[in-house]
Order: C-alpha cells, then structure tokens, then sequence
C-alpha cells in the first residue's frame, strides 16, 4: 500500500522550510524519520531527481523499502554498488549493472519513467563510470512494431546477452523460429516476442520453470548487460595498451578485437581517461543530500585504503611491478563527489550540531515493543493531540488481528484500503512493509509499526556450501601413512607405491603394512580392491591371514540385521498405527506463510502441500524433502512446526551441529515472534541451569518447539505431546541415532531434510517405505556459489579478506589444527590488519564460544 497523501504534512514542520527555501546546508533528522522526510521533500519541492547518499548498501536497502510505501514503488530506485572487488576478474552481477545503467540514462533523459528519488551508496558513488555509459539507450520493443529480428539478436549479443537454446537466467537470449526470448537485464521476468514477419504481434512475459507465456505487455525495455562495452574508443584505448602495458597482454588484445568476456570490467580503470561519477550527471534541477556525511567519509576513505593495498598486493601477483606499472583507481575521493555537480547538496545528520542548524523534531517506538496496553495509550494519547495514526501491519491477516487487539484495549484503527483519506485526524491500520515507526507531532503524524509492537524482523538467511562427497578424489589424495581397508585383508597402512619384477615383468605395486611387520602388495590395476579407513584416527592393524577382520565383519553384519530387523518393525508399527489427525489451516497459519518475505518457487509450494496433507491423515507421516541448499527446505518445516504447534502439539528439530541449532532457533524464534509460541534450543552453549529448564519447560509441555542436537535424544528428555519431529541434514546422523527419538512416540510425524540423502534413505523413499519430495527448482534471486581451488597464497588470501570487507560482508578462514589456530589468527591480522578477527574452535568452553559465535 503507498502512504503518499502524508508525506505533505511535513509543511507545519519549521525546519522544512530550510529545505523548502534553501537557506541551510545542514538539517538534523533522526533515524526512524528519514524516509517520511525524503518523501516530503519530494512532494513539497519541485526538485527532481532527489538523490541521496547513504553510508552502506544495507541502509540504501532499507532507504528504498520505506520510500516506496510513501511514494510508491515506481518513484525510487536504487543506484546499487559493484559487487565485485577492484580489479577482481570477475563480472558484476548482470542486475547490477542493468539497474546501474537505467538510472544512468533517465538521468540524462528525464521521462515520465524517470524515477523521483535516486538512492545510492557511498561505495557506487565514489566508483568511476565507464566511458559514456550514460549514453548507452535501451532497445525498446513494443507491441506492434517492426524491425529485422537479426538485426534485433544481434544488438544484443553486442550489448552483452548470451545467446542460448532456452533462456533461463538474466542475460539470455533465444531464438526459436518466430519467436525471440529475451531476459532483460532489468527485469525480474523475462520476456516472449512474437513475431509475425518483422512486425510484434504480441508481447508477453513467459515462466523459466514451463517456459510457458503469462501476461501480455506492451512494452519490453532491453538495458544492457554489460557496464563496459567494446565501442570504438574502448577498442582504441586497448590497442594503445598492448604496448604501453604488455603484462595483460591477453585482455588488451580481448577488448580491441571487440569481444565481451566475463570479467571485463575489472579492466575499466585502464580503458577511461575521464574520472566522472554519478552526481556529475545531475542538473541544475536535482537534489542530493548526504545521509550522515561523517560515516560517508570514513567508508570512502576505508575504500580507497582497500584499493590501495590490494592494487600492490596484485601489482606484483600479475608481474605489473616487474614493469614499473601502477594501477589507476577505480574509486576517487569523497570530496570529488559534489566538485562538478550542478546539484545543490544538504548534508542530513542524526541530532543537530549546533543552536543554528534545523531539526525535524521525531522520535521512535523503542518503548513499546510487545506491550498492547501500552501501544493503546500512546495511540490514545496522539488522537487526543489531532494527530494522524497508522499502524502498519506486514501482510492483511496481521492488519486484521492488530486492529482486534487494539479494539479490546479500546481503541478504534480500522483496517482501511489503498487509497483511502488518511489525511484526517484519527487512527487507521493498513498493510505496509515499513521498517521503524516513528512520531513527528509539528506534522501531526505518527507511524507504528508491526516490529515496534512485537519486535518482529524479517528473516535472513544464507547458503551454506554442499558436502563432498568422502571417496570422491580418494585415490588421488592417497598419501603414505594413511590408513586404508582392503576388502579382503582389513586395516592396514598405506606405504607408498613400489615398483616390482615378477616373472620378468616390471609393475607398480601399492605397498600395505600390516600387524607384525607383514606386507602387502596390491597390483595399480586393483586399486578398487581398497577403500579409506573411516572409523577413527589411529586404527589397530590388522594380522595378514588372521580372523580378526573376519571377527569384525561378523560383528558389524550382526548389528546391521538387528538394526534392519528393528527398522522393519518399527516402519510395520508405524504403517499401522493411528497417528494424529491435524486439523485445517488456521488464520494465523495463512498469515506466518504471507509474512514469508521471499516468492516460494513450485516445488516448494508442491512440498508444502504434500507435507500439510500428510499431516492431515491419520497415519503418521514420514516424508523426505530434498533439494539442494538454498532451495527452501528450512521454509517448508517451519511452516509444518507452526501446523504443528497450532494444533496443541509439540516439535522438535533435530541437527547434527551446535552452530546449525543456533542459526535454526534464531530462525524459528524470528518468524513466531508475533504469536504466543515459545521456542527453545538445547546445545551445549547453554549451562546446565538453563539446559534443566528447557528440559522440564519440554515435559511439562511449555515448550511447544526445541531446537537441538544429540541431546535431543537424551533418556532425561520426556515430551509431554510430541507430534512432529524435523531432522535437518539427515546424512549426518547414524541410524541408530534418528531411530532413537521416532522410537520416543512411534505415532509421531517425521519430516526429513536433506540435500544429500545417504542411501538407504533414499532407497527407503523411492521403494515406498518412505515417501519422497525433490525441490529441483532454485529461488529466482538465489546466488550461485563460487569455488575456486588452488595452492596456499597470502597473497590470494588478502584478496579474499579483502573483497569480502569491500562488499561489507563475513568470512570463515578455516584452519585443520587447534594447536597453532591462533598463531593462524596472528599471521590474518598482519596480513589485513583493518579486518576483526575472532577465533573460535570445538576446545573452546561454551560461554567463550558462544560469545564468539
């Protein structure tokens, strides 16, 4: 829902008028505000575009989500930052520099598209532009008109698309007889163009899943997918590099021939003589304000700092240095920024820095957080005082329930529609995804939103990387001293390859030791004869000829038909016991799902009907979702644990790591934060206080989900009403131990989560026994994962750290040894010293560790 009648209100706020008359250069306003004064001065000023400059790409995020509540979804947009280190070969992301360039040319091309505001940070703005960038025009198709399609596909390889047989990512084009498909670069949907003959008979959007067409449209902007391209004066400039530069040879020669390559842009600094950046585009007409200008300060100057440290660190790495060559810059200084703009600039800070500077008088919600009596009074006390109060719910089901629970404290917010009169006094609830509240009472207006009330935030979470397999690459990491089990012979150790005449013939051998000093000799052509030792580190060896390994075996063959007995009975019992019926939806249920903040794709949505269907019947479920990491799998159980919980049952989460239970109780607590559920964890970063309270909270039956490891599977832990148990990553748990709990209540529903599913389970699955969902579609946004392998480098290693630091992010240096970890950590901080680091290991005592982590 767009708020844009409010905004005006801000002409009764005195400082506004320094903005409005332009008589000072610095106004204060406080965090929660800054939106709603954004968005006044949009609809009190006729400066356009309004730009601002904000410190991180995360407070340009939450910028842009709250101005488009106020003004509306077509009148912000972001001008976003490469996400790719300086000089790194690697290419932006194709949305990146698609958005980066529309901007770009509705700056210089004002239209009714043209959006209001522009927000950008620091890092984008001080970045330089490719040469003429801000010339480069969309190819624009429409319903109805004509043009040669070869011309048309061949425009856009040249722009940087990728001609393939199907279009399934940005970037692609297709061509299938009449029919052109293109994923602009820009878009979130790609788009279907009909022809018939050279004339558009019709314009549409298609799905990547069916391929199948969606909505007609009738107009398609096609932005360029590549930030830099090879135009003339690029080509030229990179002929002229050959021979002034000739270390990157190679990529000069690339870019004259006129070719796009991944990675390309990382050469820009060298291919532009000019040092123009974004604010140099605007006129006389626009407007910048710079989101507290000292932060903006130090991060630019972080930037240049990392540039600068990591342009001499690969000066040397590709052989520049040898040739007294530096690097160019991609960044330039902060105070370059509003050098050459015909702009005028404010400068927007927290709280005032002296008696003359204008302040918007707004303050926040802190106070309230999870107290409706409270929340009553505050809204109360502002209509007494006039003023215009919105309470802003995330989706239309929380709207409805804040609005009743406002009304048994008395108070009147009826949920209105878009578009209604809000600009009369009085309280209202509508659907708006706003981040903070806040009140200005000079405007008379005051925001509340569904965070301030139940402290709910939305839902983050990332991809870990898929598990190696354990005997892939076996053989070719084989080294001497490693212990191994020969299928015949048991545990020996690996010796190291010989060479052997026998019979006149020369071959190599892999030599085994064995117990008592005997050898043996495995021909090179039997090497499947042997497998890796897996059961622990220091093995005894086994006796060549000896029954010890025949002893062994037995044993293990007998506990693998008592578990396989046990497991027969148990899936018996559990085929024909009467498990418990879940009932219906309820309405909180529809709106946990509509608060989900990302788009489910259809595999997810098929296996979350087949989970709550499988709930439903009598008989205890036993489902086995798989799908990759980052498919949606944590989604499907917390919505079958709230099912679960709604319904009067207790769940418990299984994982197999102390960190994993972390990251999954901070998940779960965050999407029920808003309803009457508690949740727990049990891990060892808890003392035993605490561990004895979540346990007796689980057998009383407070505890309606716990989150936790092995202790999970403990004799002292008793449900009081178990009815769903979720085991996430099930490859990592023996049998013995998922067999543990289900043996707890064997009418209790199970749903199992993997991305790699060992074999009997899935065995299991596909003969029946189990019944199976695969996710094989991965969310639209999802990022791939970038792997690279290669010897020890520092020099490699600084690059990393400091790419990840650049883009504002988090990184794991994992180290193979306790002992000299810290002496690791030591050697990181000399390397990188501006980058924080802390260390932490399985040795660590829990408090420490915890803190850590």
């Amino acid at each position: 829902m767009t708020l844009s009648q409010l905004p005006s209100l801000l002409r009764t706020e005195p400082a506004m008028t320094s903005v409005i008359g332009g008589s000072s250069g610095v106004i204060a306003v406080p965090d929660p505000a800054r939106a709603f004064f954004v968005a006044g001065v949009v609809n009190l000023t006729s400066a356009r575009p309004v730009t601002v400059a904000v410190p991180t790409s995360a407070d340009a995020d939450r910028l842009v989500s709250d101005l488009r509540v106020w003004l509306g979804e077509d009148e912000v947009e972001v001008f976003p930052a490469w996400e790719t280190l300086p000089f790194e070969r690697v290419s932006p992301a194709i949305e990146t520099m698609g958005r980066r360039l529309r901007v770009m040319w509705h700056l210089r091309r004002p239209s009714e598209k043209s959006p209001s505001v522009v927000v950008a940070p620091v890092k984008a703005l001080v970045q330089k532009l490719g040469p003429h960038v801000e010339e480069v025009a969309p190819i624009v198709i429409r319903k109805g008109a004509t043009f040669d399609p070869t011309d048309l596909v061949e425009r856009l390889v040249s722009a940087g698309y990728r001609r393939d047989y199907q279009v399934e990512g940005r970037g692609d084009v297709s061509v299938r007889g009449s029919i052109i498909d293109v994923f602009p670069s820009t878009s979130s949907t790609p788009v279907r163009i009909d022809l018939w003959g050279d004339e558009v008979d019709r314009l549409s959007e298609f799905s990547i899943n069916d391929q199948r067409s969606t909505d007609d449209i009738e107009c398609a902007e096609l932005f360029p997918c590549r930030e830099l391209l090879p135009t003339d004066e690029v080509r030229k400039r990179a002929e002229q590099l050959v021979t002034q530069q000739p270390w990157a040879r190679d990529q000069w020669e690339r870019l004259s021939e006129g070719l796009t390559f991944d990675g390309m842009e990382s050469w820009l600094p060298w291919l532009t003589e000019d040092d123009h950046v974004l604010t140099d585009l605007l006129s006389h007409d626009a407007q910048v304000f710079l989101i507290e200008p000292r932060r903006m300060r130090d991060r630019a100057a972080d930037l240049l700092g990392e540039e600068a440290s990591l342009a001499d660190t690969l000066a040397e790495t590709w052989g520049a240095k040898a040739q007294n060559q530096s690097f160019p810059r991609l960044h330039v200084e902060f105070d370059r920024l509003l050098s050459r703009t015909a702009a005028p600039a404010r400068m927007v800070t927290s709280v005032a820095e002296g008696p003359d500077t204008p302040a918007i008088v707004a303050s926040g919600w802190s106070s309230i957080v999870g107290d409706a009596a409270k929340v009553a009074s505050q809204i109360t006390s502002l209509k007494a005082k006039k003023a215009r109060v919105i309470i802003a719910a995330t989706t239309a089901a929380s709207a409805h329930r804040m609005a009743d629970s406002l009304r048994e404290q008395g108070v009147s917010a009826p949920v209105v529609e878009a578009g209604s009169d809000l600009s009369q006094p009085g309280a209202y609830t509508v659907v708006a995804q706003l981040d903070r509240g806040f009140a200005i009472p000079n405007a008379g207006v005051a925001v509340i939103t569904e965070s301030d009330v139940s402290g709910r935030k939305r839902a983050h979470r990332q991809a870990r990387k898929p598990r190696k397999r354990i005997d892939q690459g076996f053989f070719e990491d084989l080294a001497a001293g490693d212990y191994v089990v020969h299928h015949q012979h048991g545990v020996g150790k690996y010796a190291g390859m010989v060479k052997r005449a026998i019979g006149g013939a020369e071959r190599d051998y892999l030599m085994l030791a064995y117990k008592g000093d005997d050898k043996l000799y495995v021909p090179s052509d039997q090497i499947d004869a042997i497998r890796p030792y897996t059961g622990g580190e220091t093995p005894s060896l086994h006796k060549l000829g000896g029954a010890d390994f025949g002893r062994a075996k037995a044993r293990v063959r007998d506990a693998v038909q008592l578990i396989a007995q046990e497991l027969v009975v148990l899936y018996q019992k559990r085929t024909h016991s009467s498990g418990h019926a879940f009932a219906q939806d309820t309405p909180w249920q529809n709106e946990l799902e509509e608060a989900f903040p990302f788009q489910e794709t259809p595999d997810q949505l098929k296996a979350i009907e087949d989970v709550k269907a499988d709930m439903e019947e009598p008989v205890p479920m036993d489902r086995l979702v798989c799908g990759d990491v980052g498919f949606g799998k944590t989604e499907i159980a917390i919505r079958a644990a709230f099912k679960a919980v709604q319904d009067g049952k207790q769940v418990a989460v299984l994982v197999p790591t102390t960190l994993l239970a972390q990251q999954h109780f901070a998940t779960f607590s965050d999407r029920f934060s808003g309803y009457p559920i508690r949740v727990e964890v049990l891990s060892r970063f808890l003392t035993p206080a605490q561990a004895k309270k979540v346990v007796q909270g689980v057998k009383d039956g407070e505890v309606d989900l716990v989150v936790g490891t092995h202790k999970l599977l403990a004799n002292s832990l008793k449900f009081k009403k178990l009815g769903l148990l979720v085991v996430d990553e099930e490859q990592r748990f023996g049998v013995t131990h998922k067999e543990a709990i289900k043996h707890l209540q064997e009418n209790v529903d199970v749903l199992t989560l993997s991305a790699t599913p060992i074999p009997r389970t899935l065995e299991m699955s596909l003969t029946g026994i189990r019944d199976l969902t695969i996710l094989n579609t991965p969310p639209a946004e999802r990022q791939p994962i970038l792997t690279y392998v290669g010897e020890y480098d520092d020099r490699a290693v600084a690059e990393a750290m400091r790419r990840e630091l650049l883009r504002e992010g988090q990184m794991f240096f994992v180290h193979n040894r306790v002992q000299d970890i810290d002496r690791v950590a030591v050697h990181l901080r000399e390397m990188v010293p501006e980058a924080r680091i802390a260390v932490a290991h399985g040795q660590m005592d829990e408090s420490t560790l915890e803190q850590v982590v």
